[in-house]
C-alpha cells in the first residue's frame, strides 16, 4: 500500500512542445504542460467541457522517450507522484509550483 500514498495517472494532451534541458551534471530534463479534459452537463443540460493542466518533470531515459517521440498535441498516459517546489526569481519574488514527476510515460494514439 505504500506505492499508492502519492500516485498520480493522467491521460491527457501535450500542451506544447517538450522543453529539454541538458544540466551540468550530465542528467537530462523534459518538461511539458499536459491538458486533461473532463465534460459534464450544466444544469442546463448543456455539455461543458472543464480543462486542467498539468506540469509535468521526466528525468533520465523518460525524457530522452519525450525528447525524441512526444510533441505538442499528443496524447500520452503518464504515472508519476505530485511534487511541490518553491525558490526566488530574479526579482526576490517567492515563487511555488506543483508538478508531476513522471516515471512511465505511454504514448496513445496514431
Amino acid at each position: 500500500m505504500t506505492t499508492l500514498r502519492n500516485k498520480v495517472q493522467l491521460i491527457g494532451n501535450l500542451g506544447q512542445d517538450p522543453e529539454i534541458v541538458n544540466l551540468d551534471s550530465g542528467k537530462r530534463l523534459a518538461k511539458f504542460s499536459l491538458a486533461t479534459n473532463e465534460s459534464y452537463k450544466n444544469a442546463k443540460g448543456e455539455k461543458v467541457t472543464d480543462t486542467q493542466w498539468h506540469n509535468i518533470v521526466a528525468w533520465g531515459k523518460t525524457a530522452e522517450i519525450v525528447e525524441k517521440y512526444v510533441g505538442k498535441g499528443k496524447e500520452v498516459a503518464v504515472t508519476g507522484k505530485l511534487t511541490n517546489r518553491k525558490w526566488e526569481d530574479k526579482d526576490g519574488t517567492k515563487r511555488y509550483i506543483t508538478e508531476i514527476v513522471c516515471s512511465e510515460l505511454l504514448m496513445l494514439g496514431k
